[in-house]
Parts: C-alpha cells; structure tokens; sequence
C-alpha cells in the first residue's frame, strides 16, 4: 500500500470506528453535552397534584431573582434629599427626614421611635402632641401663660413663660410617654409619605421590563414550553450552573398560584431530572390584614 493513504486510512477507520460506539457512548457523540428533563406540577389547597400544561420555562445563566437586583440597581433611584427639600414644612422636620432617611410620619413604630427632644424641637410634632392631649388630657396637661402678642409687646416676658410651658410639657411627656399615641394622627395632613411610596413605585414596572429584557437575552440559555402531562426537555445545553424557572409569570392551579426560579447544576454528557411542584416554588406575597 502506497505510504500516502496510510493516514488516510487510518483517518477513515477511526470515524468508521466512532460511529459504530457511538450508540454505546451517547455523551461523546453529542460532544459532552447535558439535558434537562422536567416535570411541573401544582397542588392546589385541596386536591391532588395536577400538570402545569403548555407553559413556557426558561433556562437562565442568573437567577431571575438576581437579575431583578441587577435591573433595580441599574435604574436611577428618586432623590430622598431632593424630594424632602421641596416639601412645605419646617426646616427642623427637614433635617429630622434627611437624618433619618425616611418621609413616613405615620404608624405606631415612627411614634415609638420618636425622643422626647424631637417633639419638643421640631413644631409639627410638637403640635401634634399638644393637639392630640390638650383635648384628651385637658385637666392635666400644661396650659400655656404666653399670649401671642406678648411676643412683640414684652419680648422677655414671652421667652420666659413660652420656655416654661416647654418646660411643662417635657415633664408631662417623660411622665407620661403613652400620651404620644395617636399623635401620628395629627400629623397626618401634612404627611408625606404616601406621594414618596408612590414615586418610588413608579419604578416598579420599568424595573421589570428591564429584568425581562436582561433574562430573554443575555441570561438566556435555553426554552421549552409543558406537555399536556407538565413535562417538557431542555437538550444540548453545556454543563454548568443554571437556574430553571419561569420568570415572573405565575402558573395557575385551581386556587393556587406558583412561579419557579429553581437552581440546578448540570454534569458533562448527563441528564438532570426535576420535580418542580409547590416546595420548591415561589408563590405570590399575600398582603397582611
């Protein structure tokens, strides 16, 4: 035999040769590459399991979860200081907002939080303490012996009884620190913490967007829509960590509703088989009564 057609011969039989063990070494013929093969299903609160039928799953490099963070911190947040600034209220209720980082005058934990030198010093709280007890507390709580004009008539005489009716108050309040529940109450017109929540939540569904754009094409690895048995298979994907999940789409049993963003690592030429049901799922946040 000629020299020249030895390497080609012998090219010739290593293919012949690869061909007839492929079917014993699959993983090799498709080159090391892995599947997902899974199943979903949903229990609703009464009843038994049943298929999450003809529903889209997707196959991520990121959890979904995380690209959210990612689209969140990608979105200018609104300014607290700059929002604060232009607020029509006392400059002592300005810095007490920027120092705290918070425009919410409303509950029971900002009332619990709030020092007896805060109510004193800063006139809208102060205001809403004696309003709220001047009525409720009328016999025992201080009365001031200042009058308004005094201010300009006799300054000095103002200055000494206002400070003594602060004074008054302070003790009162030490006293009696239960006497500032409600107090938010009082407050309420001039709070603003209802228009900052719902500018921060305009953010909301632009964030979202954003999150889906970055899942359906930079995170994206593979996608399989479920049988009419809630099966579905995911081929040829390379080995390595992902997350399977359907995004922020909820899937619908009866009465129960669940999302997945389940992580899974893949093996070299291997098949990955998942159960995903309601433990392992993400189920919608229900509001607190």
């Amino acid at each position: 035999m000629h020299k020249s057609l030895k390497p080609i011969m012998a090219l010739a039989l290593c293919a012949l040769l690869f061909v007839a063990l492929a079917p014993l070494f699959p993983s090799a013929a498709r080159g090391q590459t892995c599947a997902v093969d899974f199943t979903a299903r949903i229990t609703p609160a009464a009843g038994l399991a049943e298929p999450v039928r003809g529903f889209p799953f997707y196959l991520l490099h990121k959890s979904f979860a995380d690209i959210l963070v990612e689209a969140d911190a990608s979105e200018p947040k609104p300014d607290l200081n700059a929002f604060v600034d232009q607020l029509k209220v006392s400059k002592e209720l300005k810095e007490w907002m920027k120092k705290n980082k918070t425009v919410s005058l409303a509950g029971e934990d900002f009332v619990r939080n709030l020092t007896p030198d805060e109510i004193l010093n800063i006139p809208e709280f102060l205001a809403a303490y004696v309003d709220r007890n001047s009525g409720q507390n009328s016999l025992t709580f201080p009365t001031p012996k200042y009058k308004e004009k005094d201010k300009q008539k006799d300054p000095a005489r103002y200055e000494k009884l206002h400070q003594e009716y602060l004074d008054a108050v302070r003790k009162f309040l030490i006293a009696q620190p239960e006497t500032t529940a409600g107090l938010d109450l009082s407050l309420d017109p001039i709070n603003p913490g209802p228009a900052w929540q719902l500018l921060s939540a305009k953010r909301g569904p632009t964030i979202q967007r954003r999150a889906l754009e970055l899942a359906l094409t930079r995170y994206l690895v593979a996608k399989a829509e479920s049988d009419l048995d809630g099966h579905a298979r995911m081929d040829n994907i390379p080995p390595g960590d992902y997350w399977l999940g359907t995004l922020d789409v909820f899937a619908r049993v009866g009465d129960e509703k669940v999302r997945w963003d389940v992580p899974i690592t893949l093996d070299s030429g291997l098949t990955k088989r998942v159960e995903l049901s309601n433990s392992n799922g993400i189920v919608p946040q229900r509001a607190t009564p």
